[in-house]
């Protein structure tokens, strides 16, 4: 019997550093779809069997690693599909990944990631603009209006901090302190902590991978701040108070607005991963990293079943929406209901507030432009 042919699916994120787990959190993701097609017969496009194969760097959320990586993906390991969990990654490879031919697949909630008209690029998670608001509302209205942002430097922070601050002041807010930090070098934020704190904020903003976010938290606290806490998206409420070991757990966390695990969505799908991921790691929850990633996957392959090929990028973009449509429900971890013009995937909006210290669920459809 012949072997079936390989499809490789390239990944580029950071595996070691200080976001290693967020960028793990992804792969994991990857990989049990990758696992879980195969283990189903893998898949036919134009009539050839193929397994799926994820290929991952390690780019330490540095952009020119992930450059580096990307080419080396495109070309020696002929991926005909990328995906990268950060904004400065997916710029770096937006550079050059229509002329490569490979579809970018960009977990990142940036607008400027779909508006540029790159050809080859879908972003896979709503747009974080769609978070300000009801994130404002909720600590504005159980806290008070002096926010001290304390978030982390990178790119994606800073588009976070642009858009959030005007945001916050037209909702009759101040900010009282700007202590941005390097979330991803240092693990001691005391004086970065202490520096935002001197404004007597009532809320602090914070976030960058979940693990830096936790010790921020935690020092913030340790230093006797008894407000609230905005969370950008990419840290998680449950990897915050689990992972960084932040004393109390979620207790500490009160009041705070942010992403919660798969496991509280409340759909089957989410529910079906949740299930699969502690087959294998019994003592933790999955991210939204993993169910995001895992859905990824199963999309991108689904494409090129409907393309008809495994290598041509063009291709397999131009069969985005067509494989959202054919993909079984079971994989659509997000509850994904469309794709827009720019290559941006549409999705319900999860969100959660701690209260009493247990995460109460928020959920709203935004239509994105």
């Amino acid at each position: 019997m012949a072997m079936a042919a390989t499809i490789n699916i390239g990944f580029t994120g950071p595996l070691s550093g200080g976001a290693a787990l967020y960028g793990k959190d992804a792969l994991d993701g990857m990989q049990m779809a990758a696992d879980e097609i195969n283990k189903n017969g893998g898949v036919e496009v134009a009539g050839k069997k193929y397994d799926v194969k994820i290929v991952s760097y390690d780019d330490q959320y540095a952009p020119s690693k992930s450059a580096v990586n990307a080419k080396r993906l495109a070309q020696a390991d002929k991926a005909s599909v990328i995906i990268t969990p950060h904004s400065g990654g997916i710029f770096a490879l937006q550079g050059f990944n229509e002329k490569s031919n490979f579809v970018l697949m960009a977990y990142s909630s940036l607008p400027k990631i779909t508006t540029q008209g790159n050809q080859l690029t879908v972003r896979t998670t709503p747009l974080f603009t769609n978070y300000i608001a009801p994130f404002i509302e909720h600590a504005m209205g159980a806290y008070g209006k002096k926010v001290a942002l304390a978030n982390a430097t990178y790119d994606y922070a800073k588009a976070w901090t642009q858009e959030f601050v005007p945001a916050w002041e037209a909702a009759g807010g101040e900010v009282v302190a700007n202590s941005p930090m390097d979330y991803n070098k240092s693990a001691d934020f005391y004086t970065g902590v202490s520096r935002a704190l001197k404004g007597n904020p009532d809320v602090l903003f914070v976030g960058g991978a979940s693990e830096p976010t936790g010790l921020v938290i935690k020092q913030a606290r340790q230093l006797g701040f008894k407000g609230g806490f905005i969370l950008m998206d990419q840290a998680k409420l449950l990897e915050v108070a689990e992972v960084a070991e932040v004393a109390g757990g979620m207790d500490q966390l009160e009041g705070a607005v942010g992403l919660p695990p798969l496991a509280s969505y409340g759909i089957e799908a989410a529910d079906r991963v949740v299930a699969m991921y502690k087959q294998k790691n019994k003592n933790r929850e999955p991210t939204t990293e993993v169910g995001t990633q895992y859905f990824v996957v199963h999309l991108a392959v689904e494409a090129m079943k409907q393309a008809g090929t495994t290598t041509d990028g063009q291709a397999i973009r131009a069969s985005m929406a067509k494989a959202l449509d054919a993909l079984p429900s079971k994989y659509n971890v997000n509850d994904v209901t469309g794709i827009d013009d720019g290559g941006g995937l549409l999705a319900v909006l999860n969100y959660a507030v701690v209260k009493e210290g247990e995460m109460e669920l928020r959920r709203s459809v935004v239509e994105e432009q």
